[in-house]
């Protein structure tokens, strides 16, 4: 783990000491998991399936039947 100095306002860090207080923790672990949920959201955002849009391919190969294998002609 990497220490670093960190300036921020005293309000800022107040908020950060009385939560860590009340929840039984630290002001630095908290600080710790407010920069890695702040990477995950902005630097380093996964992105899902299901957020995703459709892109147009253009024209099928062929109509699929029931008999045809998905995954099978995903993998073509």
């Amino acid at each position: 783990m990497k220490t670093i100095s960190v300036n921020i306002s005293e309000p800022v860090y107040d908020d950060f000491v009385e939560h860590a207080r009340r929840t039984d923790r630290t002001a630095a672990e908290l600080i710790r998991e407010a920069m890695e949920l702040f990477r995950n959201q902005r630097i380093r955002p996964r992105t899902s399936v299901a957020t995703m849009k459709p892109l147009d391919l253009g024209k099928t190969l062929r109509p699929l039947t029931s008999r045809d294998d998905l995954l099978g002609e995903m993998l073509k």
